[in-house]
């Protein structure tokens, strides 16, 4: 039995590592996908929010997972909050720069700005 439930317990560890770790697949412009932060932020893309997972396979409690927002799609005029940590896709500037705690996404990040407000302008 503790075979059985040790088998099951991987598998269901492998499935949500596959959830986390795939590319988003067709989303549309504004989707919020949850990924690990071993993956590329993809082109049209860019992250909004950094955190810790332990599904995301490392044994110390700095951020491993991030948020991504879909902007490809979205109108001109758009704006929206980024973390700094990827750049802005082709067609967006950036307005402002300040600090969110929830862009910290390395363990000693300190306090400088790591967030943007990104404006489509193209």
């Amino acid at each position: 039995m503790t075979r059985l439930r040790t088998t099951g317990m991987a598998l269901a560890g492998a499935a949500a590592m596959f959830a986390l770790t795939a590319a988003p697949a067709h989303a549309a412009p504004g989707d919020v996908t949850t990924s690990c932060a071993s993956v590329v932020t993809p082109t049209g893309y860019v992250d909004v929010s950094w955190g810790y997972s332990a599904s995301c396979g490392t044994q110390s409690f700095n951020p491993n997972i991030k948020q991504i927002k879909q902007l490809t799609g979205l109108p001109v005029g758009t704006v929206v909050q980024a973390c700094g940590s990827t750049y802005q896709p082709a067609g967006w500037i950036q307005t402002a720069s300040y600090y969110s705690s929830s862009c910290v996404y390395a363990a000693n990040g300190g306090f400088n700005n790591n967030a943007w407000t990104l404006k489509r302008v193209s």
